[in-house]
């Protein structure tokens, strides 16, 4: 592999198809937008399927697996695209169980609430909470994180653990951006209080997807064996640096909506990548998910 400030543009995944048995895949902004599926991707995908390639998809999203899988489904991804999916939703119920018998107050949109249902707690207000899970902002198409210093505060001050179930500050939907509940998280950290994050970058989600592709090839595979692709640098690209696994990243996800293709920061490059990421093991950057 090249160095990753060196790392080579790709025409296509078909370049590095016969190096990986496993791809862990993110959704939003590689595979759709929150609108439309993207063909390539689905292509890609399916044309790695074919050759004999594993495909799980990582996705941070708030929700349990079952739930976005019906969504996909709703946007033309099936089984022929994928063999197992992990979301951010799954792993932070996890971590909720171990909070079973407490008040939890759901700081989110109600098309967020399978995050919370069947698990052994007490949802009430915010005044009568043990702890916050925080799926997203109640209405992310005109409110900002810093509309919620008030209830942030008032949480912080009570000493109140905030869960998040997204760790993505900005989703892409359509040709916007739009905040997340880790835009939420980062501005509790700004105001002393303590988040917990179990979605990408974090490990938790990480050893979820190694336990699916355990389960499906009968062993658990070696991390050389295992490609991430993402477009997410916080997320995508640092989560795969930490877990110590190879990694493609996808131009066209949010990154691509900065203002003059990489705003104050710059250009998005591989040497970009590797100052923000250290450690990164960068196998080339893609215009976007095709064959």
């Amino acid at each position: 592999m090249r160095t990753a400030d060196t790392a080579a543009m790709l025409t296509g995944m078909e370049e590095l198809a016969g190096r990986y048995r496993f791809w862990l895949c993110d959704i939003w902004g590689v595979v759709h937008n929150g609108i439309v599926a993207f063909a390539p991707a689905l292509d890609a995908l399916s044309r790695f399927r074919s050759g004999g390639g594993t495909v799980v998809l990582v996705s941070n999203a708030p929700r349990p697996s079952d739930v976005v899988i019906a969504q996909l489904a709703g946007l033309g991804v099936g089984t022929s695209h994928f063999d197992g999916i992990v979301t951010s939703g799954d792993a932070t119920r996890e971590l909720l169980r171990a909070r079973a018998g407490q008040a939890v107050f759901h700081l989110g949109p109600e098309r967020d609430r399978p995050l919370i249902a069947d698990l052994p707690l007490h949802f009430t207000g915010l005044g009568e909470a043990d702890l916050v899970v925080c799926s997203g902002l109640f209405d992310d198409s005109r409110e900002t994180a810093e509309d919620y210093d008030a209830m942030l505060t008032e949480m912080r001050d009570r000493g109140l653990d905030l869960y998040c179930a997204n760790p993505d500050e900005v989703v892409r939907r359509g040709d916007d951006l739009i905040p997340c509940a880790g835009a939420l998280a980062r501005r509790y950290r700004e105001l002393g209080g303590r988040a917990i994050l179990a979605g990408k970058p974090y490990g938790p989600i990480y050893d979820r997807a190694f336990d699916i592709l355990a389960g499906i090839a009968g062993r658990r595979p070696e991390r050389a064996e295992v490609l991430a692709i993402g477009d997410g640098i916080a997320t995508d690209m640092k989560g795969a640096a930490d877990y110590g696994l190879d990694a493609v990243f996808v131009l066209g996800g949010i990154h691509g909506l900065e203002p003059g293709s990489g705003g104050a920061r710059g250009p998005m490059t591989a040497a970009r990548i590797a100052r923000e990421v250290p450690g990164i093991r960068l196998a080339g950057i893609i215009d976007e998910l095709k064959w």
